[in-house]
């Protein structure tokens, strides 16, 4: 059943004098139960549910053994990612390279950064907060798009330190 074809099931037993409603299908469990004007709605799903479920589940299994291999992949990147130093997000917010969309990026992958020099903006609660390289050296990777959201202790930049 569908919600709109629920929704006017609810609304034709509201219009009725019938106090109470239970239906029930293959497909789910309906109770309806008018107490001082009001429509209580109880709908509880049966087992063609979970059966639909499991094949999902059965799926699932097959697409984590593939990517055992790009998380080997992904861990022999990080050892090699290694000798950079990261430029990480001290709060959570939007990430933005340039100050507005009409200026360039504050920094690009080969960029000379030193300490205390703005790499990028994070708006956080309408805040625009400029956030300033805590280390020197040359920006390897921006890890993050623009305008992207991005969490507390996030990287953002991978440095080459000179």
């Amino acid at each position: 059943m569908k919600a709109k074809e629920l929704r006017e099931l609810i609304d034709f037993i509201s219009q009725s004098p019938l106090d109470e409603v239970h239906i029930e299908t293959d497909e789910f469990k309906l109770s309806v139960k008018r107490n001082s004007s009001k429509v209580i709605e109880n709908v509880v799903a049966t087992t063609p549910v979970v059966a639909q479920q499991q094949p999902i589940v059965t799926q699932a299994v097959p697409q984590n053994t593939p990517n055992t291999t790009p998380q080997s992949t992904e861990e022999k990147k990080e050892v090699s990612e290694e000798n950079y130093l990261t430029i990480k997000s001290p709060m959570i917010g939007t990430f933005y390279r340039a100050p507005d969309p009409d200026s360039p990026a504050f920094t690009n992958i080969g960029d000379e950064v030193s300490v205390g020099q703005t790499v990028c903006i994070v708006e956080a609660m309408k805040l625009f907060n400029e956030i300033e390289s805590e280390v020197a050296g040359r920006i390897v990777k921006v890890l993050v798009e623009n305008a992207s959201p991005v969490e507390y202790d996030q990287p953002l930049f991978l440095v080459e330190p000179i």
